[in-house]
């Protein structure tokens, strides 16, 4: 059975403490370009990146040491950090000292030396600066420590590739769990199936009510084996997602004669997983971190053992039961679970474990992404930071003496960028280049409280301002047309830089890259090369729309054309779209849901139909919402209630609500859901026009109808619903809009109903 060396180290050889000190390890990308640069810096002979590979009892082992000099026959491990070596536990440096002394084993058996240099390379990232640390090994000594760490992988090596027989056979001949397939289910299930098996990229538009979950599911499960596939991620944008995902695989199992041989794990944020979080990660101060690494096998074997899937609430009995915490208990269960259901960033962000794990072990991997509308705008806020002077000011305020010369230097860097920048208004300025000073600024500030940190207790404060600075710096040194540097004024001490990502597929395509076959799907994904430009996805990524389970006689479709929404015309538009409102309702009363482009527009509505229409029930959204009123709003929409929910479109009611029946009958969309048409969208249009030569489309008029088409599919939810959508705006009757909405709403031979047509009735 194939094995990383890496992944054989870290199972075989860790021991003792979680330690996770305040200073986070460097992202992925800040360990490539850091080894990058210590590798420049070698000689002429110097070789990066040195495959080796071979069999040790009964293991097939590979891996890739960082260098080596032929001359000296010198084998480096360059290993990241940031702040003090001395916060590295001596675990965790005996953990990188057993990696480097198997890759020094293997490398004396390929090339029959008798004994090798050993060099492990500490590299400061924030300070620029090598430590070495030297030694001479026989090739005796390193292949009987290798064959040590072997022996005690290999009765887990064995357990695994039994699993894997069994869990191989299992899936080839899965059932589905119900006698038949939806309506256009069965054509899903084949496109999915297909897909995987030929290791394809597909963004796969299929419409709500047709069983996305387990249509989506179920092939890509049943492909595994035969596409020799090793893991299934299944990956969200919304935690509902996560909850449908896990149903549909216990439903699944539940089809099945016997248990299925499935290992299925739920990765959930640390803020809900954490048992302590008044405690920082390591053995001085939680106990749940105290001897992890000691303890963490038979946790490990329990969970494996665990006859259900390892969902938050399991992995929480099994933590407590030896003592661990239950988050990185899901992080090491990561690396032994067939399918994972987490959210999008575990796969995309900057510090993704999913993508760490999958290249760390060379799997195969199959994505399915549900929601995949949301990606883009979930992705931008991946690679996109903020820094605010008000955190730093206060910081200031209370912070030890040796950190205030640092602090006051980074203030000064923000004296400098308000004289040259400030402004009397709060419009924001677009800088070109990000300001250097300030860059070095956030590097010592950083360096500092790493240092402080490392002695003396937690500090939320430092903390926070640290990652900040931190954040930024990363994403700095990354810093191109992708993104835009912006800078607000924001009074006195409130000042904000901020990077924003305008283009997230620079980010996201070495994830896409990293996947065996990857699937994207989702109600509105039309047209996809918007999504597939955006996103990063490969040139050759297929497009495809799986016919609806719906029919255009389920929705009657009007397009109030005879009314502007433009800002120029909503005062006008108000008495229209209320006594349009209040007619439709009073011809079939019912549930009904109004969406608008802003509170503004929402509230002026409102209050010109309560004005005019007193007898009619509505509700509203409003800013800052909390969980209980969201609730609370949707639980007006009864079966036998009547009313007008309003609300804004691409809010917390434009998707993710689902009220079939008789709970809406109808909705009204009065806008068109561009964005607005501002600075930073206008410079988001000039950098997508310069690089995909479609810069309004990308910027306003795609995103926009998504969110209509997102809002109106709120309507019909199964194939028994009917209901009635108003479209209002002129724009919305030009055929090049048309186009772009479900074709299903449209029979051929349909002609769009307009205002008039309803005004006779």
């Amino acid at each position: 059975m194939p094995i990383a060396v890496r992944t054989l180290c870290e199972f075989a050889a860790r021991r003792g403490d979680l330690d996770h000190r305040y200073t986070p390890a460097p992202s992925a990308e800040d360990g490539i370009a850091g080894h990058a640069r210590v590798q420049a810096r070698r000689g002429p002979q110097y070789q990066a990146e040195v495959p080796l590979s071979g069999e040790c009892a009964g293991l097939s082992l590979r891996g890739r040491a960082d260098g080596y000099e032929p001359l000296a026959n010198r084998l480096e491990e360059i290993k990241t950090h940031r702040g003090d070596l001395e916060r590295l536990s001596p675990d965790q440096r005996a953990l990188h000292r057993a990696q480097l002394r198997a890759y020094g084993a293997l490398h004396c058996q390929a090339s029959g030396r008798d004994s090798v240099e050993l060099a492990l390379v500490y590299y400061d990232i924030g300070r620029d600066r090598e430590i070495v640390v030297r030694e001479s090994a026989s090739a005796d000594s390193l292949w009987q420590e290798l064959t040590d760490l072997c022996q005690a992988y290999r009765a887990w090596a064995q357990q695994e590739a039994a699993h894997r027989r069994e869990r191989d056979a299992a899936l080839a001949n899965l059932r589905f769990p119900f006698p038949d397939f939806r309506r256009g289910q069965r054509p899903l299930a084949e496109t999915v199936y297909r897909s995987s098996l030929r290791q394809r990229s597909l963004l796969l538009q299929a419409p709500t009510g047709l069983g996305k979950t387990l249509g989506t599911l179920y092939p890509a499960l049943m492909a595994l084996p035969r596409a020799g596939q090793d893991r299934l991620f299944y990956l969200t944008t919304r935690n509902p997602g996560r909850d449908l995902a896990l149903d549909g695989l216990q439903r699944l199992a539940d089809a099945q004669d016997g248990a299925v041989p499935l290992r299925i794990l739920e990765l959930s944020a640390k803020d809900h997983a954490c048992e302590h979080p008044d405690k920082a990660c390591h053995g001085e101060d939680c106990p749940l971190a105290r001897g992890f690494f000691d303890r963490l096998p038979a946790a490990r074997q329990a969970a494996v053992d665990h006859p259900g899937p390892l969902t938050r609430e399991a992995l929480r009995d099994i933590a407590a039961e030896h003592g661990l915490c239950p988050y990185f208990l899901a992080q090491e269960m990561a690396r032994w679970s067939d399918v994972v259901v987490a959210d999008v960033n575990r796969m995309f962000d900057q510090h993704a474990l999913l993508h760490g794990l999958t290249r760390q072990n060379d799997w195969r991997v199959s994505l399915l992404v549900d929601e995949a509308h949301n990606l883009i705008d979930r992705a931008r806020g991946m690679y996109s930071v903020s820094l605010r002077q008000s955190r730093l000011l206060q910081a200031r305020k209370q912070a030890p003496a040796s950190l205030k010369g640092p602090i006051n230097r980074l203030a000064r860097q923000w004296q400098t960028l308000a004289r040259e920048y400030g402004s009397d208004d709060d419009r924001p300025v677009f800088l070109d280049t990000l300001p250097k000073a300030l860059l070095g600024g956030l590097n010592g500030l950083v360096s500092a409280i790493t240092d402080y940190l490392t002695d003396h207790p937690p500090d939320l404060a430092l903390q926070e301002l640290m990652f900040d600075c931190l954040a930024f710096s990363r994403l700095a040194e990354s810093f191109g047309d992708h993104s835009l540097c912006e800078y607000h004024r924001g009074g006195r001490g409130r000042a904000e830089l901020a990077i924003q990502n305008l283009v997230p597929a620079d980010f996201l395509r070495p994830r896409f890259e990293a996947a065996d076959s990857s699937l994207l799907f989702s109600a509105t994904l039309s047209p996809g090369i918007y999504h597939r430009d955006l996103l990063g996805l490969p040139p050759e990524t297929a497009w495809q729309s799986v016919p609806s389970p719906f029919h255009s006689g389920q929705l009657q479709i009007h397009f109030a054309d005879r009314i502007s929404t433009r800002r120029a015309h909503r005062e006008a538009s108000l008495g229209p779209i209320a006594e349009l409102i209040a007619s439709q309702y009073r011809r079939q009363p019912g549930n009904y849901l109004a969406y608008f482009s802003s509170f503004t527009y929402l509230e002026a509505v409102r209050a010109r139909l309560q004005r005019e229409a007193p007898d009619i029930p509505v509700w509203h959204q409003h800013g800052g919402m909390s969980q209980a009123e969201r609730a609370g709003f949707v639980e007006r929409f009864t079966e036998d209630g009547q009313g007008v929910g309003f609300a804004v479109l691409g809010g917390a009611f434009g998707e993710g609500i689902d009220l079939p029946g008789t709970r809406l009958i109808g909705a009204f969309v009065a806008t068109l859901g561009l964005p607005p048409f501002d600075p930073w969208h206008d410079v988001l249009r000039q950098r997508l026009d310069a690089r995909f030569g479609a810069g309004y489309d990308y910027t306003y008029l795609y995103p926009g109808l998504q969110k209509v088409t997102q809002a109106a599919g709120r309507v019909i939810r199964t194939p028994q619903d009917t209901g009635t959508l108003w479209l209002i705006d002129d724009r919305f009757a030009q055929p090049a809009i048309r186009r772009l909405l479900p074709d299903w709403w449209f029979a051929d031979d349909d002609t769009p109903k307009h205002e008039g047509s309803l005004a006779r009735m």
